[in-house]
């Protein structure tokens, strides 16, 4: 008979995963916290409507809505909608009166004309920019003003301005300047917290990649593994999806803003020379190991070549 299993032995306990998983989950519900008040900021930042100018019954209401905001041409577009109201307009409000015409800032990119009792329709108008460079790309930041009066058949109007931000990827602040006829604001556009927050990981995960290249390039020189196809392949697969991955940044930034100086050029200058160095070291390798294994093969050889030959002279 077999002998009774010993029931004295301690199990083995298994390792708990609640240690592990307990710290993911509150990192996961605070990244989502955060992540969600943000977009809620941003989304209220979005939804404001800034208004300026007279409140006057008998008036014209201007709403001008940032449409797209061009850095590298240092411009903006803006959608502007004319509504008169009380007395300057008809009925329905969707005409004036009067021949209506709206006078902008230095800034805009001409005048508005309304010829009286033909319906009013949107129109879109460039804002120049002052201040900043895209090269500072993504912590640019940029200047301008808008403003308008009107006059109706010669008489000047009192005007009221609604002004709102729909470019998700910059954030607007408002300057309201005083005046009794004229409706103005002040503007500084800087980029928005979400496309800051992305660049900003952008060049973070370029350096990890770098470094993890130049680990690797570490361990394969420095323990003479040779040539290794896998890892060459995954290196130079860094290298070009790296270039793809930078093209990706939201604004479509050129070449030679402040994302590539902190983080891009120098992580691929550091790959591509851990590529070469890589080459370079295990091609060394082989060839050392090549002569390595032909030297031996050749003193194999010769022992029993040269006794051969000396056994049959001492035989003669």
């Amino acid at each position: 008979m077999a002998p009774p299993p010993d029931r004295s032995r301690p199990r083995p306990r298994r390792a708990s995963l609640l240690p592990v998983l307990l710290p993911i989950a509150v990192l996961i519900v605070v990244a989502v916290a955060v992540g969600s008040w943000l977009q809620f900021t941003e989304r209220q930042a979005i939804d404001t409507v800034h208004t300026v100018g007279s409140g006057a019954p008998d008036r014209v209401d201007v709403r001008a809505t940032v449409q797209r905001v061009d850095a590298a041409a240092r411009e903006l577009v803006l959608r502007v909608r004319v509504t008169p109201r009380g007395t300057l307009g008809e009925e329905d409000q969707a005409a004036p009166v009067g021949d209506l015409s709206l006078q902008t800032t230095e800034a805009t990119v001409g005048d508005l004309s309304f010829r009286a009792h033909e319906r009013l329709t949107a129109k879109d108008v460039k804002v120049v920019m002052t201040g900043g460079s895209i090269g500072d790309y993504p912590f640019d930041a940029y200047e301008t003003d808008i403003g308008f009066w009107a006059q109706m058949d010669g008489k000047e109007v009192p005007v009221r301005l609604m002004f709102s931000n729909n470019d998700t990827l910059f954030s607007v602040s408002v300057t309201p300047w005083p005046s009794p006829q004229e409706a103005a604001l002040g503007l500084e556009l800087v980029r928005s917290g979400s496309l800051l927050v992305f660049a900003v990981l952008m060049m973070v995960v370029m350096w990890a990649l770098a470094a993890s290249v130049l680990i690797g390039t570490w361990y394969l020189t420095s323990h003479g593994e040779g040539l290794v196809w896998p890892a060459l392949g995954w290196m130079a697969a860094t290298l070009f999806a790296l270039s793809a991955f930078r093209n990706t940044a939201p604004g479509s930034p050129p070449i030679g803003c402040v994302l590539d100086w902190f983080a891009f050029l120098w992580a691929e200058t550091v790959i591509a020379l851990c590529v070469i160095a890589v080459v370079l070291t295990g091609v060394r390798s082989a060839l050392r190991t090549d002569g390595d294994t032909t030297d031996d093969e050749e003193t194999d050889g010769e022992p029993d070549g040269g006794t051969g030959d000396l056994g049959r002279a001492s035989t003669q």
